[in-house]
């Protein structure tokens, strides 16, 4: 009783070898001709001794770079949690149990006529998305 290996495949093998070698792409070819051609310099490579400057440099900018981050993010912070101890305020200022407890509040939250005349809130402007673009980029866009 002989057994059979069949592919997974439901072409067969030349046709899938001859398809995938004329589905070259001619802007990767381009690319790797640039990169690849004889004239094209050598990257650099810095000494030890640059390496560590070059290193050191970048760490100092990343570590100023995070710590201005940091402070921005603590201010903005800060005025989130003044606005919601505000709104709190606002909220618990009338006693409870009343009819109007918590009226205040309630105009403040209100937005009429803070987007003009007929306008729409900022956050309709855009579509607002959380799933990707169907297609991701316009490879064929030019200018």
């Amino acid at each position: 009783m002989a057994t059979s290996t069949r592919s997974f495949s439901s072409t067969p093998n030349l046709a899938a070898r001859a398809k995938q070698a004329k589905t070259s792409d001619p802007r990767v070819n381009l690319i790797r001709y640039h990169m690849q051609h004889p004239k094209t310099p050598r990257p650099l490579k810095f000494s030890r001794m640059r390496a560590l400057r070059h290193w050191t440099i970048h760490r100092a900018w990343m570590l100023a770079r995070r710590k201005a981050t940091e402070a921005q993010e603590a201010e903005l912070i800060r005025m989130h949690q003044s606005m919601h101890r505000a709104c709190e305020e606002l909220r618990n200022f009338d006693a409870p149990g009343k009819k109007d407890s918590g009226r205040l509040y309630r105009i403040a939250m209100e937005k009429k006529g803070i987007f003009g005349h007929g306008g729409v809130p900022i956050e309709y402007a855009r579509p607002q998305t959380d799933t990707p673009a169907r297609e991701a980029w316009n490879h064929g866009w030019t200018r």
